[in-house]
């Protein structure tokens, strides 16, 4: 049974170990692990960046954020100066790339940011912007074996740049059956009760304007 804890990143009984410390549900694991044999045959080396989060972590990226103690890009990617924004300015501009804390796809263990670490040249780091997957970029092949393998293994892309406020994340995968399930779960009521005695930045102007922040950032069309 999903439990509210489970949809807002409070939870970790959902989980089992995919590899290392990346962890998602069992279910997810099994079909990420399929895909990644798969992309093997096909000569990429398909790992995850990033997998499950809870929600102190989300939260502690979402008020280094507002704060200006952790970097915020603008939506070409270009580094922004949030220091003369309003509280509404900042919010919606963080949002653009980084989900609110209890919002958050990571926090079901359906979703993963996947690369091929042996595509990345020697000394770069992996930023996770969508150059690096687009034509001309280091992971655009397996992006272009991705596009064409994904859904064989139950997997889509939710921010794929169609509709919404939240950026093309071409790395970001959802596992369909999971992933559903808890989008639909996910309401404004009950991501307010998981932010009771947690101190969240901007909070009285998100809390004001949840229902456009749902539309726009958390429920946005999607190719699923």
């Amino acid at each position: 049974m999903i439990s509210a804890e489970m949809i807002t990143g409070r939870s970790t009984e959902h989980l089992a170990v995919l590899s290392g410390h990346h962890r998602l549900q069992p279910a997810a694991v099994v079909a990420f692990q399929a895909m990644q044999l798969a992309a093997k045959s096909a000569g990429f080396d398909l790992q995850p960046a990033s997998t499950f989060r809870d929600f102190d972590r989300q939260l502690a990226i979402w008020n280094g954020k507002f704060c200006g103690e952790r970097p915020v890009v603008d939506q070409q990617s270009q580094p922004l100066d949030i220091s003369p924004l309003s509280t509404a300015e900042r919010c919606q501009a963080i949002l653009h790339w980084s989900a609110l804390p209890g919002a958050s796809r990571h926090h079901w263990g359906s979703d993963l940011d996947i690369y091929d670490p042996s595509l990345l040249p020697a000394g770069q780091k992996l930023h996770l912007e969508p150059w690096e997957y687009q034509q001309g970029g280091y992971f655009f092949p397996l992006n272009q074996w991705i596009t064409a393998h994904m859904a064989e293994f139950g997997f889509y892309r939710p921010f794929s740049g169609n509709g919404g406020g939240v950026a093309m994340e071409p790395w970001h995968l959802s596992y369909q059956p999971l992933a559903q399930q808890a989008e639909q779960l996910l309401t404004p009521e009950l991501l307010l009760a998981a932010w009771q005695g947690k101190e969240v930045a901007g909070a009285s102007w998100l809390e004001s304007h949840l229902p456009l922040i749902f539309a726009r950032f958390i429920h946005p069309p999607s190719e699923g």
